[in-house]
This record gives structure tokens, C-alpha cells and sequence, in this order.
């Protein structure tokens, strides 16, 4: 759920959308990690706007329809810091678009911040890593062909993503805010 939320802040850090809008707005820069549907955004929206973290304001658009527009409060700017900066799952599967997510967001947050993420994001991928690598080593568990090849896949994933991180790191490092 955290996914989604990151998403609709993100959107509306650049301006102040409507629920189709925002949907757009993830679509158009989050196509390949997600696709999230309406069903998935309004429940987030009405989360969201009962914490304090957007407000919406209704108008009239061009068109005589009366729409919802999406405010973020500075409440949603600390809970868009504070869901960039929480753990990742400990689900593999989902830890490639909830880590690229977190990483394409991640300069809303200060220097100090983005160095606790990316530390975040690398310790949890050398912990998938090291589970893949002793799966795959493991003389107790016989792999078919097909088992090595993903693995193999996975490990290289794991790699380039790692690799990816380091160089955010030394970016961040040699960039002031």
C-alpha cells in the first residue's frame, strides 16, 4: 500500500492533479514499474486525505463536471520522507519496483537522507543476493537447469542493481543540497 502512496505524493509534489490526472501522472513515469488502477488510488487518496496528507478541493471543470482536485499538505511532503525511508519488505518479488520507486522519488529527501536510503536499498539487496548465491552453491539442494538459470538472472539483477546504488551513493556524496 505504502507503493501507491509514494506515487500519488510524488505526483502531486509537481502540482495539484485530479484522481485521473494522478493516475496519468504514474502511468506516464511509472509505466514500466506499475500500473496501478483506479480501484488502487482512491482507497489511497481517502487514506492519504484523512491523515492530513492532501486535501481536495472540488470545482468545476471546462467541461460543467464537477472534479476533485489534490492539494499535498506539508504533512504529505514529511510522509512522502518518511515512506521513501521505511524498510522494504523482506519479499524478493517486490523488492526491484518498491526499491526502483523509492529511488526515482528519492530527491525530496535531504543528502543525510538519501545516504540512510541508499544504505537501506543496498543492505536489503546484498541480503536477496546472498540468499540467491547460497541457494544456488547449496550442495543440498539439487537445482534443475532451468532453477540455475533464473538464479544465475537473479544474481546478475542483484549485481547491477547494487552497482546502481554505489554510484547514486558517490553522486550524492560529492553533491551538496
Amino acid at each position: 500500500m505504502a507503493m501507491i502512496e509514494i506515487l500519488i505524493l510524488d505526483a502531486l509534489m509537481k502540482r495539484d492533479f485530479t484522481m485521473y490526472a494522478i493516475q496519468k501522472h504514474i502511468k506516464d513515469y511509472y509505466a514500466s514499474l506499475t500500473n496501478p488502477s483506479f480501484g488502487a488510488i482512491k482507497p489511497a487518496l481517502t487514506r492519504l486525505e484523512e491523515k492530513g496528507c492532501l486535501t481536495c478541493r472540488k470545482m468545476m471543470s471546462d467541461g460543467g463536471k464537477l472534479s476533485g482536485y489534490y492539494t499535498i499538505t506539508s504533512k504529505g511532503k514529511n510522509e512522502l520522507c518518511r515512506l521513501l525511508l521505511v524498510n522494504p519488505g523482506e519479499n524478493p518479488l517486490q523488492f526491484f519496483s518498491e526499491a526502483r520507486i523509492k529511488l526515482a522519488c528519492s530527491e525530496y529527501l535531504s543528502k543525510e537522507e538519501r545516504k540512510k536510503l541508499f544504505f537501506i536499498l543496498k543492505s536489503r539487496a546484498l541480503q536477496h543476493k546472498n540468499t540467491a548465491e547460497n541457494t544456488l552453491n547449496n550442495e543440498y539442494t539439487p537445482l534443475n537447469f532451468y532453477q540455475k538459470i533464473i538464479l544465475d538472472n537473479v544474481l546478475c539483477e542483484y549485481s547491477n542493481f547494487i552497482t546502481i546504488v554505489e554510484g547514486l551513493e558517490k553522486d550524492n556524496a560529492r553533491n551538496s543540497e
